[in-house]
């Protein structure tokens, strides 16, 4: 029996630190039979070294393109690159392919036109639904760090990853209290938004769905800092609109880290852009405005411990893959990418 192959790609975005299975992990995943294969990468937070020593192949970044077999699953984390115009193959990545952001219908076209199979990280859902893997807490930590960071005038750009420890201190040594709303605190980012308010000293409100039901705008809009964590899956009301930022309010920074800024589903419709390292910050709404920070790779400002903790949840379905597309995760996502 052939063993299963699964590449791991070189990412495109330079911005880009980390990696989807971490070198333990790797090693873990070829003493079960597996093929591996990684890809040099000049930014990745791993060296390429430990992969050879865990038992994986290596190859030029970029190299699955033409070299990757038909039957090998490409494991990344976000954008391809633009070409080629067909993909051939099973892709393992956070795609953003099926809320009706920009450049969807684009990449749906090139799986179509290639015969590949698009395997989106984000839909990989147990029985109830929920996630099995996700950058979540990370994304949620980093988001309400940066926040945090901003309102107190101590963001500089260009931004470059951080230790976990420098992150810390800059946090903890913040001067005055202010005021912090977490939106969708019980799920992963949300924990993640808390905890880093939490290590600057701030009490956060954590609101979930029992307090978006009926949204009391008043009391979001007093709020100086707002942390958006909510997964939205259907459309439901915006928190913040154009017409809130032109009344009386409070809101001085967004860390929107769900950063649906493309979608339909976007519950920040004042902001309706990815920032980036290079400029973090957004202003909208004028002078009376406020700054929103919507970066859509928070987590890789702390590279090696968001790629440890992914890695840790991803791997027990990667050793899964042995029997193809069968294990109910699996063909879940299989099963979604063949309804579009």
């Amino acid at each position: 029996m052939t063993a299963t192959h699964i590449w791991m790609r070189h990412e495109v975005r330079s911005t880009e630190r980390r990696a989807p299975l971490v070198p333990a992990d790797a090693a873990r995943l070829t003493a079960a039979g597996f093929r591996l294969t990684v890809e040099t990468s000049p930014q990745r937070a791993f060296d390429i070294d430990e992969y050879a020593a865990a038992g994986a192949e290596i190859a030029p970044a970029g190299s699955w393109v033409a070299d990757a077999p038909d039957d090998a699953f490409i494991l990344g984390l976000k954008e391809l690159p633009d070409g080629p115009d067909r993909l051939r193959h099973r892709h393992i990545y956070f795609a953003h392919a099926y809320k009706g952001q920009d450049g969807a219908a684009e990449l749906l076209g090139r799986f179509t036109e290639g015969g590949g199979t698009l395997l989106d990280i984000e839909y990989l859902v147990d029985d109830t639904g929920r996630r099995v893997v996700a950058f979540g807490y990370w994304a949620g930590y980093v988001g309400a760090a940066l926040a945090v960071l901003h309102s107190r005038g101590e963001l500089v750009p260009p931004l470059t990853p951080y230790r976990r420890s420098d992150l810390d201190a800059a946090l903890a040594a913040g001067q005055g209290a202010t005021t912090a709303l977490v939106v969708g605190a019980a799920g992963r980012s949300g924990q993640g938004a808390l905890d880093a308010l939490a290590t600057a000293g701030i009490a956060g409100t954590a609101w979930d769905k029992e307090e978006t039901v009926s949204l009391d705008r008043e009391a979001l809009l007093g709020h100086r800092i707002l942390v958006n964590c909510v997964l939205a899956t259907s459309p439901i009301p915006p928190f913040v609109r154009p017409e809130d930022l032109q009344a009386p309010h409070e809101l001085a920074v967004i860390g929107d880290v769900t950063c649906d800024v493309t979608s339909a589903l976007n519950v920040i419709p004042v902001n309706t852009r990815v920032t980036s390292w290079e400029e973090p910050v957004a202003r909208v709404g004028g002078l009376d405005g406020v700054d929103v920070i919507a970066i859509d790779n928070l987590p890789s400002l702390l590279p090696a411990e968001a790629s440890i903790t992914f890695s840790a949840d991803l791997l027990p379905q990667l050793l899964q893959l042995d029997a193809g597309l069968t294990a109910p995760v699996w063909s879940r996502a299989a099963d979604l990418f063949a309804r579009t």
